[in-house]
């Protein structure tokens, strides 16, 4: 994939002095990262739209007073106010999610129930339902690796014996599954989006 060369912050720059395109630039470039993020919250189609839309509505408002001020780290901003956009509709519902904290969204880190009710559950089912069947787009070899590793919770060393590879091969194996796992949960996620 070619990488952008116009970093974000020449593109705000363009967009505060008046040009329109650079803002669509700018969408286009982080949107998939957002919507990911957004839906992997709340889970449903047109509320991840809904927030989706209003992230960048608050963006536009905040560009056009001129009150941006993180240079260099548009992306984390924007992600704050996604992330504060998802709390605000779970607070109108009287539900607060559960935010993971993984390495690129610490901040993010909430503290939830761990037991769940029906709705999560219901939800929780569907998010594997909907895992498995992406898993099965992976080519053979890889698919194999990551349901040995991720459901039969096997060594790298038991997947080595068992497919008759060496443990350097098993592990470069789980390593491309998770990066065309990656690319078949944008590729579905795009589909979503259009």
């Amino acid at each position: 994939m070619r990488r952008e060369l116009i970093p974000d912050a020449v593109l705000i720059t363009s967009y505060i002095d008046g040009d329109e395109h650079a803002l669509a630039k700018l969408i286009e470039r982080h949107k998939q990262k957002i919507y990911s993020f957004i839906y992997s919250k709340v889970y449903d189609r047109d509320v991840t739209e809904d927030i989706f839309q209003d992230t960048f509505i608050k963006v536009i408002r905040t560009l056009k007073l001129g009150k941006y001020n993180e240079e260099g780290k548009f992306l984390p901003w924007i992600m704050r106010i996604a992330h504060n956009l998802v709390i605000d509709h779970f607070r109108k519902n009287n539900r607060m999610p559960k935010f993971d904290n993984t390495d690129e969204f610490n901040i993010f880190s909430v503290i939830s129930d761990t037991g769940l009710n029906a709705e999560k559950q219901i939800i929780k089912n569907q998010v594997e339902e909907d895992v498995r069947r992406l898993i099965e787009e992976l080519p053979e070899d890889q698919k194999r690796v990551l349901i040995m590793r991720m459901y039969k919770d096997m060594s790298f060393k038991e997947i080595s014996e068992c497919t008759g590879v060496s443990i350097n091969t098993a592990l470069g194996r789980m390593r491309y599954a998770l990066i065309n796992l990656r690319k078949v949960i944008d590729k579905h996620n795009i589909i979503l989006t259009n």
